[in-house]
């Protein structure tokens, strides 16, 4: 990564945000111009289907620190950090969403600890403004990872953060396709610190995380960072092994007294094919989404696309 006089660059994955982006904009300049820090803020466009590209472009023309990545279609969330990730430059690279759930002013308190020495500045949610289901359900996705993950990954952090350029160097280094961004940065280590912050509601505009992505993403996190479904699998295995050894023998002392009722093998069978098919079913289901994630890496596809480049300065190749 080029050592320019940026103090901060901003990545603002952004999907269908058109009418966030010109207050995030506003927002974040001036706290960051408050706080005297030289920064870039970098949009990453995820295949938008409104008119985010056309917003960008207009910002970055008339916005000095504005740059943009087009991508040529919906590459998702995770992906559309990474590519911005390789693109930016600057003594520090910071990740936010557009929506403006994450305050400015919080970017900049993550940014002033990472002064302090730190390799990366996480922030961790204190409060939501989802509904209570969707707030339980990510306290309860975030403490099974926790529990579950082969690395620490801290409880209640995103993807909001502060990273150190070197650090950034690293985590492009990673070669996973598939990423699961803050388990990557747990792996990764060095002086990681958190920063509590209270997230705000959309400004404006649907969220463009549903029920349906947020379970892929649990999903994404388990499976890269956990081998404990492929042991639960291994031990349904042995259980019913075993459960189904102690029901032979009862049956054959049931049997041999004359206790078997008549007609009761055929449910039994029936029973217990129906419930060793379904623990069958859920095990290649398991097995599915490992193999599923092999094929994607040995394919060995690019993270994303990106079919033009808004604002000046020189990136790599992606």
């Amino acid at each position: 990564m080029q050592t320019l006089t940026l103090d901060l660059c901003v990545v603002v994955p952004a999907h269908n945000e058109e009418t966030n982006l010109p207050l995030l904009v506003n927002e974040l300049s001036a706290a960051l111009e408050r706080a005297g820090i030289v920064f870039q803020v970098l949009f990453v466009d995820d295949g938008s289907r409104d008119h985010t590209a056309d917003v960008i472009r207009r910002l970055a023309a008339t916005h000095k620190h504005v740059r943009a990545i087009i991508l040529s279609r919906n590459f998702g969330h995770q992906a559309a950090v990474s590519i911005g990730l390789r693109y930016a430059r600057g003594r520090a690279v910071a990740v936010m969403d557009a929506d403006l759930q994450d305050r400015p002013e919080d970017l900049v308190q993550l940014y002033r600890r990472y002064l302090e020495g730190a390799d990366v500045v996480y922030a961790v949610r204190r409060s939501r403004p989802e509904n209570i289901f969707k707030r339980s359900a990510y306290a309860v996705f975030y403490r099974l990872l926790t529990r579950l993950a082969s690395v620490p990954i801290p409880v209640d952090s995103g993807d909001f953060c502060v990273m150190s350029a070197e650090f950034v160097t690293r985590l492009n280094q990673l070669p996973e396709r598939l990423r699961f961004l803050r388990g990557l940065r747990a792996w990764i280590g060095g002086r990681q610190v958190s920063h509590p912050v209270d997230r705000d509601p959309r400004r404006t505009g649907k969220p463009q995380y549903t029920f349906s992505k947020l379970c892929r993403l649990a999903i994404d996190g388990f499976i890269s960072f956990s081998y404990v479904p492929l042991r639960v699998a291994s031990m349904l295995g042995f259980l019913i092994s075993g459960l189904a050894l102690i029901g032979i023998v009862v049956v054959l002392i049931w049997r041999v007294m004359g206790l078997l009722p008549k007609g009761a093998g055929v449910a039994t069978i029936a029973l217990s094919v129906l419930f060793i098919g379904g623990v069958q079913l859920l095990t290649l289901g398991v097995l599915g989404e490992y193999v599923g994630r092999i094929f994607d890496e040995v394919k060995g596809r690019p993270i994303a696309i990106v079919s033009e480049i808004v604002g000046e300065g020189e990136s790599p190749d992606v």
